[in-house]
């Protein structure tokens, strides 16, 4: 039996606090300066701290009022939904001290009746997505303002059971954690390995092969310098109607990722992806058939045979400087595809894929792991704040 608990507005139980208009020219790129949180490193229940600004740490004290804490949701106010979802995060234990950026809005319990982890969830959930969608406003940058976001009205259970509520969502994405970290640990150690054998040279038996001079400084011999478009195999993806990716079993790739999916037949197998348009550079593996759109490349292993040094390879190279466009920024193969690699013997790539390929196994089992948990808390997280779990019933 369907539980009913008292509506209220966001407005009536949280404080929302909009950022800071930091100056981009005083970023740092200093480790010991303070993080911020921008609308561009604001992802889906996460913050990526890897690509986020930093301002001098002496500035501190001084933006107390913008200072993040454990627990504080953050939303996007431009652009607050893609493709992927809704750009909100919250800050967890153990993140780096940050502020916030102006465009970006701070959710935080005002009162003893909202539980600050229930918020988390409120926010996190379909509801919330599916308001802010319609509303969103304006064309060229598509945004969101501080009233319409305090304007969302949910249902409040009593204290004890928002509790309750974000203890049962927290322990799943605790176990998500989990695995992401686990990742982490072992795409780490695939890295490890790349700059040990392909950046200083030290794989197995290099002690027999010389250095030999080439465009690069000098690589061991037996090894040469291709163009990148030689080593490796780039083709641009299809397009797919958006009519065509609103269900199925095949994921459709864009530049940000996963867009959606299909019934249609896959373009690739096992691949990595790279934006052209867009988000240029970015990368994205798929260890399954999958579909990729004209917004990305579809990369497939030609000199450089490992596909997992071909990953590496990618990953190590700045594709920036071969980013065209403002409005709207585009990197076609021309751009980029003279930029020199270093090619290694086939033995040698063949040995870094051997060792490799049980990691990748391991991380495509957790992936898969993942996938299931937020699957069954999706499914479940709904439910739970419409009150059609009967949470006594849990235990």
């Amino acid at each position: 039996m369907r539980v009913s608990w008292p509506k209220v507005k966001l407005a009536d139980c949280v404080d929302l606090l909009a950022g800071f208009a930091f100056k981009s020219d005083q970023y740092t790129s200093s480790p010991d300066d303070i993080a911020l949180v921008k609308g561009e490193n604001v992802s889906q229940g996460r913050i990526l701290w890897d690509i986020a600004k930093r301002w001098p740490a002496s500035d501190w004290q001084r933006l107390e009022k913008y200072q993040l804490q454990p627990g504080d949701v953050v939303v996007a106010m431009d652009r607050p939904w893609i493709p992927a979802g809704l750009k909100w995060a919250f800050i967890r234990k153990g993140d780096p001290a940050a502020l916030l950026v102006q465009r970006c809005s701070r959710l935080r319990a005002s009162n003893g009746n909202l539980d600050q982890d229930f918020l988390r969830f409120v926010i996190g959930g379909p509801g919330f997505e599916n308001y802010v969608r319609p509303i969103t406003t304006g064309v060229n940058v598509p945004h969101i303002s501080g009233t319409q976001i305090l304007g969302f009205e949910f249902e409040l259970p009593p204290l004890p059971l928002q509790r309750r509520i974000a203890a049962i969502l927290s322990a799943y994405d605790d176990l998500v954690e989990n695995c992401q970290r686990r990742i982490r640990i072992l795409e780490e150690m695939a890295r490890s390995l790349y700059r040990e054998w392909f950046v200083d040279f030290r794989f197995p038996g290099h002690k027999d092969h010389p250095r030999v001079p080439s465009p690069l400084g000098e690589i061991p011999e037996g090894w040469e310098v291709r163009r990148v478009d030689e080593a490796l195999d780039f083709r641009s993806g299809k397009p797919i109607k958006k009519s065509c990716r609103q269900g199925g079993v095949i994921p459709v790739y864009g530049a940000n990722g996963v867009i959606g999916s299909t019934d249609n037949l896959p373009m690739a197998q096992r691949c990595i992806i790279m934006g052209k348009i867009g988000s240029c550079g970015a990368l994205h593996r798929s260890e399954t058939p999958c579909w990729v759109t004209n917004n990305a490349f579809l990369v497939s292993p030609a000199a450089i045979r490992s596909i997992e040094l071909s990953w590496q390879v990618l990953s190590n190279i700045n594709f920036g400087s071969y980013v065209g466009g403002a409005a709207n920024p585009y990197m076609p193969i021309n751009n980029f595809g003279h930029h020199e690699v270093i090619v290694p013997a086939t033995a040698v790539q063949a040995e870094y894929e051997s060792r490799t390929s049980h990691a990748r196994r391991l991380v495509v089992l957790l992936s898969n792991q993942i996938a299931t948990l937020r699957r069954t808390r999706d499914l479940l997280l709904p439910r739970l704040l419409s009150g059609q779990v009967d949470l006594e019933a849990l235990g």
